[in-house]
């Protein structure tokens, strides 16, 4: 089961409100989630007020293998910029092992 931290919409029209929440990848955007980690609210004037999401539960979901989508991830980094560079970091180091173990393969084969 693929999962990813995403935003579910809530609100009335005109006046939405979101959920950070873990779903699965195939679910529909206000359909079932499997965990509720946080809210946004866009029409709050100062981001800081606007934004509460819980970053061990991110961060333990991230480890296991969750995807960010893109909105979730530009506005954590906004946020909370460490869970985002801690990801990125892992995914360089992930590409740097790929890489170092092709060219070994590549070399051997020589």
């Amino acid at each position: 089961m693929a999962l990813k931290i995403r935003l579910r919409k809530q609100g009335r029209n005109n006046r939405p409100f979101f959920r950070l929440v873990l779903a699965d990848a195939r679910s529909p955007r206000d359909g079932k989630y499997v965990e509720a980690l946080g809210w946004y609210n866009p029409f709050e004037s100062e981001l800081d007020k606007g934004v509460s999401f819980n970053k061990e539960r991110i961060s333990h979901w991230l480890s296991i293998g969750a995807e960010l989508s893109e909105s979730v991830q530009n506005l954590i980094k906004k946020v909370e910029p460490g869970i985002v560079h801690a990801l990125t970091a892992k995914v360089q180091a992930h590409k740097a092992h790929a890489t170092s173990k092709r060219k070994a393969r590549k070399k051997a084969a020589a």
